[in-house]
């Protein structure tokens, strides 16, 4: 019942169209409660709800029953949501600590009295070592969980991690999903320190600019522990405990160097010291150079550092001239990664050499401290290093070769998801340079975990691509990526990277390759429910196929646009656009079963649920095991088809075979449309509570993916269904849920379709 008050509440607050900076002003209710409200995790006196209803020109009446029930119920009831997992994404410990004794007594002592730290000091004075030994030391103090966020405030070559960004993901951590991540900087401040309020958790905030940087991400009340490090101080940060770090002491420099080396070797000690500034980092660099060298006494490293100043750069560059050709030159190639870390099958393609002598390379690098290996097989670079390494080769000087070779890995890597994933549009990608070698992606399982671990390295390669106008590689990636939208969403990030790259598609100057970006922009802009937008955009790219003759290419726009005269209530236009499709004969079967799908949920859309049912029943019987997402289609049209002639135990069936194959496909977005038609079902069997418990698992999965539109489409059947079995009120509740998300989102095509269903049911 919490749930439901909650969700009148969202939407109260989505009809004010205000922030919950301008609620708290105009209600008198601070921002942090309010969050609190909207999820769910507490009931707010009547008051409130008379106040919001006020603002939002609403009735408070109706809710009266609604607060009440929730009101009374417990706290602890079988009804309140799991609390998440507890995360701890601490970076491991550094293996030899050493030292800071005075400044982990500090840290440890303020988080017993305190909620801020911040460490500040020059780079590679050992800030992040600090922070992390003393974070891991605070585990068990700080049950509620363990997060770390590098804001990379000083990384070479790529920006900072905006405070709204930082939200997104802290929230994200926290296991708020998208849906539930307000789109504001202050409104994720808000719901942030709420969310902390609830919990004892320590947070570590690495890497940041200034107080600005981190001012949004601060704890309010509560027993959390936030950690920041940065090269500033934070003066201008009130009630915030700082811990100014300056170089080790010498006592400290020299056990932190005997130990990272592996023992006393003979030769000055404090002139390795001195050339190493008493830095942290530079003298792990220093030690492990000597500890890879046996033959090497201190005085031999000595010598080496007077071959240059005395400065830590030229520590750098002492461990850069002690690396052989190969491995100089996998070092300056790894400083031009764009994303934030790259596995050893991208190393090998960025270098252009064998996976085995990648692999080689990279554990050299990492045995000498130059590169880290934060997770198995995954390589990342420290920042103090990344500078250097982009001058450490000649290869690095001119980027373009070397992203061009990346990008063709990560196109290759794609190529092998699509098949995985039963994409049929033959999208026209080229991969100029082979790969050296691809992790075996010849399985459904690992191809889509493939997909997902690299994602963010793809969006950021992606970027760098256009940003060296790598045509056919910005245009191929832009293009692939979309492959990920039925299982992760993000319907609105997908259009940003199709638009980022179509300058780089139409400088190609190949009609294929426009034409397959003009439908996928068109197919994106649907799924977002921008059908205006999408509609020309589908006709442009269903053109130019025809010019090319691709009749695949053809039938697949002909049936998006027939989509979209489906969800514009024009089923018969949408049966012609079927039979145009048919009637062009794809010389690929496949093709021609899913426009029959297409021409099956339209015929039922029309109200024609036999010849519907005869459509697609021929070719429900041949399809299984051969496409799982045509055998999905299948079940999907004949279960409407069956519901429709008043066979609801068929339709419930259907629709539950379909879900199970959403499921083992990992496709949420698919599922949530399945458990919708398994909640209509069920309603019409009398069978309520399931079909109220199926549809709102479809909601929460929708909530997951952040896709609104499909939200609303989901509430109007299943409101439709409620209407049909004589239960008003539900329909009226769902009719008007769809109508507050078609109105906030702007879907216009639904605010129509949700109106009409609202005014039959009262």
């Amino acid at each position: 019942m919490r749930e439901e008050l909650a969700g009148w509440l969202r939407q109260l607050r989505d009809l004010t169209g205000r922030s919950l900076r301008e609620l708290e002003r105009d209600i008198h209710v601070s921002s942090s409660s309010l969050s609190r409200y909207f999820s769910g995790q507490a009931v707010p006196p009547w008051s409130t709800v008379v106040a919001l209803c006020k603002a939002a020109g609403r009735d408070p009446r109706p809710l009266r029953e609604v607060w009440e029930r929730a009101k009374e119920q417990p706290s602890t009831g079988a009804t309140t949501p799991a609390p998440p997992a507890v995360r701890n994404d601490l970076p491991h410990d550094i293996t030899a600590f050493t030292g800071r004794r005075a400044e982990v007594e500090v840290l440890l002592g303020t988080a017993r009295n305190a909620s801020v730290v911040a460490i500040d000091g020059m780079g590679g004075v050992g800030k992040s070592a600090l922070a992390i030994h003393a974070a891991h030391l605070l585990t068990a103090d700080f049950p509620g969980g363990q997060l770390y966020l590098d804001l990379h405030g000083f990384t070479p070559g790529r920006g900072r991690v905006e405070p709204t960004e930082a939200l997104r993901v802290l929230l994200a951590a926290l296991g708020l999903p998208p849906g539930g991540i307000p789109d504001g900087v202050a409104e994720r401040a808000a719901l942030w320190r709420s969310e902390l309020a609830t919990r004892r958790a320590i947070v570590l905030l690495d890497n940041a600019v200034d107080a600005e940087h981190v001012r949004d991400l601060l704890p309010g009340a509560g027993p959390s522990f936030v950690v920041i490090t940065s090269r500033r101080r934070m003066v201008e940060l009130d009630g915030v405990q700082p811990i100014s770090l300056d170089v080790l002491p010498a006592g400290e420099a020299a056990q932190l160097f005997v130990e990272s080396a592996g023992g006393i070797r003979a030769g000055d000690v404090g002139e390795v010291l001195r050339r190493c500034g008493n830095l942290p980092l530079a003298i792990r660099v220093a030690a492990a150079r000597l500890r890879h060298r046996p033959a090497w006494t201190l005085d031999t490293l000595v010598e080496r550092l007077r071959e240059g100043e005395p400065a830590v750069s030229e520590v750098f560059g002492m461990s850069l001239r002690q690396l052989d050709p190969a491995q100089r030159r996998m070092f300056g190639l790894l400083g031009l990664v764009p994303g934030e870390d790259i596995d050893a099958y991208g190393a090998a393609a960025l270098a252009g050499i064998p996976l085995t002598n990648a692999r080689s390379l990279l554990e050299d690098l990492v045995d000498v401290h130059l590169v880290q290996e934060p997770a198995a097989g995954r390589y990342r670079m420290h920042d103090l290093l990344r500078q250097t390494a982009v001058h450490a080769d000649e290869a690095a000087a001119d980027p373009a070769p070397a992203i061009a070779r990346l990008a063709d890995y990560y196109l290759s890597g794609l190529l092998a998801v699509k098949d995985q994933v039963e994409v049929l549009i033959p999208l026209p990608v080229t991969v100029s340079h082979r790969p050296p070698a691809l992790p075996d992606l010849t399985a459904y399982e690992t191809a889509v975990d493939w997909m997902d671990t690299e994602w963010l390295n793809l969006t950021a390669a992606l970027s760098r691509a256009v940003q060296l106008r790598l045509d056919t590689s910005a245009a191929g990636l832009g293009q692939l990526a979309t492959i990920s939208y039925g299982r992760r969403g993000g319907a609105a990030e997908l259009h940003r990277g199709l638009l980022l790259s179509l300058p780089a598609a139409e400088r190609l100057g190949e009609r294929r390759v426009l034409a397959a970006h003009r439908y996928l922009l068109g197919a994106v802009l649907m799924r977002a429910g921008r059908l205006a937008e999408a509609t020309p955009a589908l006709e442009a790219a269903r053109e130019l196929m025809a010019a090319e003759g691709d009749t695949v290419s053809e039938a697949f726009a002909l049936l998006q646009l027939a989509e979209i005269r489906m969800y514009t209530a024009d089923a018969e236009g949408a049966v012609a656009l079927l039979r145009r499709a048919t009637a062009l004969q794809p010389p690929v079967e496949a093709v021609r079963v899913r426009v029959c799908t297409g021409l099956g949920q339209a015929l039922v859309r029309l109200g024609q649920h036999a010849e519907a049912r005869e459509v697609v029943a021929e070719l429900a019987a041949s399809v299984p095991g051969q496409d799982r997402q045509t055998e999905r289609m299948c079940l999907e049209v004949l279960g409407r088809a069956a519901l429709g002639m008043g066979d609801a135990e068929a339709a419930l069936s259907f629709a539950e075979q379909a879900a199970a194959i959403d499921r083992s496909t990992r496709h949420p977005i698919f599922e949530a449309a399945s458990l919708t038609d398994a909640a209509v079902a069920l309603r019409h069997l009398g069978r309520l509570d399931e079909a109220t418990a199926r549809q709102a698992e479809a909601m929460r999965l929708l909530e997951l993916t952040g896709e609104p539109h499909r939200m609303a489409r989901s509430l109007l059947p299943y409101a439709q269904a409620c209407l049909d079995t004589g239960d008003r009120d539900a329909a009226a509740r769902h009719f008007q849920a769809a109508l507050e998300i078609a109105t906030t989102h702007g879907l216009t095509y639904l605010v129509a379709a949700a109106h009409a269903g609202l005014t039959r049911s009262r």
